[in-house]
């Protein structure tokens, strides 16, 4: 067997941003040791799925991943980690599919215990062989594959700031797989960052499960101190802030985003809009308080894009309750609306409780988010047509006879523009135009 399959592993991440910002860790340190990265489990002689355990979906399809790569490759090893790994290890044991479970507490030695059970050291590879193993290998569920570049691409990267969460939402099982807050130090951090920017990557994400909460543990650290210190220290061109609270919204924070590089995209979970159900879910802002911050947010950043996560069908909410969150939602008018029902988490507090809402008005009431979800993002997109904002630069395809890139905005909506040469990883201001089915098309404007 030749060099590359011998050492060669392919990684499946599902789930959240931390998870991806784990994954990319984690390739870092297979790398370290000698691993190529395979393209497809078949190529692989280890295949390792990064599990989500956030609803009972996300359970069901990391069993399936695991299965998948069993039966496309019988004879790789096979590993199971993240957060399913973590909340339940013996369910995916007794699967028969899994060689090894290794929870996020592990995942600092996975890549040792990786090369302990294959028997054998693994040989780095030469500087030809890497040049034929991709970054596809990394695949994230719901990224369409046939977009992915040929060419290793080095355009966004994740940095975790901080893990774990002392909020112990009623529904979220966060806690419990992630463990307690822990920020992780500044300096460190602002040095990766700087890494990552030398090493050719043009935007980086601050990722983490708390993010406004950053610093509580260490004296002096905040998140704005971070974010302050990354623009003032580094050369990275775009920096993101991938997802804050509602209550965590202020006029200091938002007085960062006076640099351009700090791009204009608040994730602001909300979950409900109902008053009576987020007291129930124990989150820590009521839809008033919510309505503010975005109003806020619009006030100090223009073009800013919000985006949001509602769950529906928790416990205790009515029809009554939930036409108020639809009401709620329309009445923001959200960039993206993700929509989730709620799912039973074993070990959270809202498993025992009365008022299980049925599986068919769940579904009834998902569809409907949905689809004012989908309407939302259509108005909001085409709002944005005759205005020029920056694009960087992803991947590309042949339509016909046209070459087309496909990039996001600094406020985080992807774009598509036909131009023949080259634009991978690199950050042009593009007029949109026109909003054709899902997509958004422009063209490459003057600098």
């Amino acid at each position: 067997m030749d060099t590359i399959r011998r050492a060669a592993v392919f990684i499946e991440t599902q789930g959240c941003k931390l998870n991806q910002a784990d994954t990319q860790a984690l390739t870092a340190q297979f790398l370290s040791a000698g691993y190529a990265l395979a393209e497809t489990p078949e190529r692989a002689n280890v295949c390792v799925v990064n599990t989500c355990t956030i609803t009972h979906e996300a359970d069901a399809k990391a069993r399936q991943a695991l299965r998948g790569a069993r039966r496309r490759n019988p004879r790789a090893l096979v590993v199971a980690t993240g957060c399913y790994a973590q909340r339940a290890p013996g369910q995916l044991a007794q699967l028969g599919q899994v060689d090894l479970v290794l929870g996020n507490t592990e995942k600092d030695t996975l890549v040792a215990r990786v090369s302990e059970a294959s028997g054998s050291a693994v040989t780095p590879c030469s500087a030809g062989d890497a040049a034929v193993v991709e970054t596809s290998s990394l695949r994230v569920r719901g990224m369409d594959e046939g977009a992915l570049p040929v060419a290793p691409m080095r355009t966004r990267a994740m940095v975790k700031i901080q893990e774990g969460c002392d909020q112990v939402c009623a529904y979220c099982i966060v806690p419990k797989v992630r463990g307690r807050e822990r920020s992780i130090h500044p300096d460190a951090l602002v040095g990766r960052v700087q890494r990552l920017v030398d090493e050719g990557y043009k935007e980086v994400t601050l990722t983490g499960t708390q993010l406004g909460t950053y610093g509580f543990d260490m004296p002096g650290a905040s998140l704005a101190g971070l974010i302050a210190r990354v623009l003032a220290e580094t050369k990275v061109a775009r920096l993101r802030v991938s997802s804050l609270q509602a209550q965590e919204i202020t006029q200091d924070l938002l007085a960062l985003w006076q640099d351009p590089r700090l791009c204009p995209h608040f994730h602001l979970p909300l979950q409900s809009g109902s008053a009576q159900v987020l007291e129930h879910m124990r989150r820590r802002y009521t839809p008033a308080k919510y309505a503010r911050a975005v109003e806020l947010v619009r006030s100090r950043v223009p073009g800013a894009a919000v985006t949001a996560d509602v769950i529906a069908g928790f416990p205790g909410e009515t029809q009554e309750r939930f036409e108020e969150t639809y009401r709620f939602c329309e009445g923001i008018g959200f960039a993206a609306l993700h929509v989730f029902p709620y799912s039973v988490r074993p070990g959270t507090s809202a498993a025992h409780v009365d008022g299980q809402v049925e599986d068919a008005a769940k579904r009834e009431r998902v569809a409907r988010l949905l689809a004012q979800g989908k309407a939302q993002t259509a108005r909001f997109q085409k709002g944005l047509a005759g205005s020029v904002r920056p694009v960087l630069w992803e991947t590309s395809r042949l339509l016909g006879v046209d070459r087309v890139w496909s990039g996001l905005t600094d406020n985080y909506v992807r774009v598509s523009v036909a131009f023949g040469m080259s634009l991978r990883n690199q950050i042009t201001p593009v007029l949109l135009e026109r909003r054709q089915g899902d997509t958004l098309w422009g063209r490459l404007a003057d600098p």
